[in-house]
């Protein structure tokens, strides 16, 4: 069982063909990288494989991992249906680990769909120079698979801390558990890769839609370097990207987000996630996750408009909670945009409204079968983390106009900060509302050292007045509820019995 598992994760590829203008992933067959990579074609589908376990993850953990594990998002208990352990312990931060390690599969599968890009993209990298093909392109699907790489693993050191730091494809069992890599070490391989993928990838005007590009890559690295509070290094990226005219704010922020056919990959995109709605397999049902439950089929068609309604009767997660509705200012554009109210009438509560996250509730045609895309950086989010590292350099009048680019779109005034401390604290809320559960909340609060000022209020909220965080009339959450406030996630245990590293 070790030896599958471990090979599954790291020694073998499910390759693809593709269809034109996206992403996809039909698997074949498993074929050895001796006998499978000759052509340019070849590695065109094998970076196409690389890509896929990024719907698996945007679809069904990140938003667990990053934003339910936030004062954003809660759960709303159906107590008829039983608990959902290993989601309900993500939102009440109560997950259960013992030794550094934890059964918790939201994180198990994490882990692996991560390792899996990595694998991928290992393959990949260790014999595309071998392989005569167009130079250009050869560049190109190299550094995606860098940039892909790097992307695995900043998550990986993002949710874990130390991870083990594989850069060779795994051929055999004893190659496979690694010691684990101090993060440092983590953070200067995303580093190297991702300044060599900024150089090697196409820019957005010249790349083919949903693929990553140089700016994409930029993004990145800043992203590190702001973790890392590199100001001076992540300003200059940032700067680039604004520079370079390739992006730009859409004028209505309803705009920023995909339907489920249109508006994909549009001017304000730096990267998102590429879902087809469809009977192809590449389709997502993310908001089939997040509907308050129970619903109605007429409940549910009201949101949805599928021709197909069906009534959910379990138990749903990431609604918002009060906090972050009451985080909008009067006025703000993006309040109504991101959330909106359904009345279940089958709720136990007496209180039988819920809100919901309208911004992933496009309208398409069947139940469970949504193309719309996930946003994993925007242009928005470019200026916000530009205005941040202006300010945290000591530059805060540089620093506001790019703010007041963002608050401007929502309908605001300018900002009334001026001094950097209060202009750190407006940037921070800002980030909060514009990216409203898009799974930065959690990376937000760990980055700036604010769980147990943040969390640990929170949870006392909810302790002391669980029914307006959607539990049923004189239900409570767990004893050991916001209890562990820890940084990182236990490592999974599956994993853990498979190695003696950790």
């Amino acid at each position: 069982m070790r030896k599958k598992i471990i090979i599954a994760c790291f020694a073998t590829l499910a390759f693809t063909s593709c269809q034109d203008k996206f992403l996809s992933v039909t698997p074949e067959t498993s074929l050895s990288s001796d006998t499978f990579f000759k052509t340019q074609a070849d590695f065109q589908q094998a970076v196409n494989a690389a890509y896929a376990p990024l719907r698996t993850i945007f679809n069904d953990r990140a938003w667990k991992l990053g934003e339910l594990h936030s004062d954003n998002s809660y759960y709303a208990r159906n107590k008829l249906f039983g608990a959902v352990d290993a989601t309900e312990n993500i939102a009440d931060f109560a997950i259960p680990t013992a030794n550094g390690v934890t059964a918790n599969d939201n994180v198990l599968q994490q882990w692996r769909q991560d390792y899996l890009i990595i694998a991928r993209t290992n393959q990949i990298l260790s014999l595309i120079d071998k392989v005569d093909f167009d130079p250009t392109i050869k560049s190109n699907l190299k550094g995606q698979a860098l940039f892909l790489r790097a992307f695995a693993y900043f998550e990986l050191a993002r949710y874990f801390g130390s991870v083990p730091l594989h850069l060779t494809p795994v051929t055999v069992r004893q190659e496979a558990a690694l010691p684990l890599s101090k993060v440092e070490d983590i953070y200067a391989q995303i580093e190297k890769d991702s300044k060599e993928a900024s150089t090697s990838l196409l820019a957005k005007p010249k790349q083919e839609a949903g693929r990553v590009t140089s700016g994409t890559a930029k993004m990145l690295l800043a992203n590190l370097y702001i973790v890392q509070k590199k100001w001076a290094e992540a300003g200059t990226l940032l700067s680039d990207i604004v520079k370079s005219g390739e992006y730009s704010l859409m004028p209505n922020y309803d705009d920023a987000f995909s339907g489920t056919s249109a508006n994909k990959n549009n001017a304000e995109s730096v990267f998102e996630v590429q879902y087809l709605e469809g009977s192809a397999g590449y389709n997502g049902n993310l908001i089939y996750q997040m509907i308050p439950a129970p619903i109605t089929a007429a409940e549910l068609f009201a949101i949805t408009g599928t021709s197909n309604p069906q009534s959910i009767s379990g138990e749903n997660n990431n609604i918002p909670t009060p906090d972050i509705i009451a985080a909008y200012e009067t006025g703000d554009k993006r309040k109504d945009v991101s959330i909106a109210y359904v009345t279940l009438s089958q709720s136990l509560r007496t209180d039988k409204k819920y809100p919901y996250i309208k911004k992933f509730a496009r309208p398409h045609s069947q139940q469970g079968n949504t193309g719309q895309n996930f946003p994993v950086y925007r242009y928005a989010e470019v200026l916000l983390f530009l205005a941040e590292s202006l300010n945290e350099q000591g530059k805060p009048a540089e620093a506001i106009p790019y703010l007041n680019m963002v608050r401007t779109r929502a309908g605001l005034a300018a900002t009334t900060a001026s001094a950097q401390a209060d202009l750190r604290e407006a940037i921070f809320k800002e980030r909060r509302v514009e990216l409203a559960f898009e799974n930065k909340r959690w990376f937000d609060i760990i980055r700036t050292d604010r769980i147990t000022e943040i969390i640990g209020a929170y949870g006392a909220r909810v302790k002391a007045n669980p029914t307006a965080y959607y539990f049923p009339d004189g239900s409570v959450p767990p004893p050991n509820a916001f209890t562990v406030l820890g940084k990182y996630y236990g490592y999974p245990a599956v994993e853990s019995a498979l190695t003696p590293n950790f």
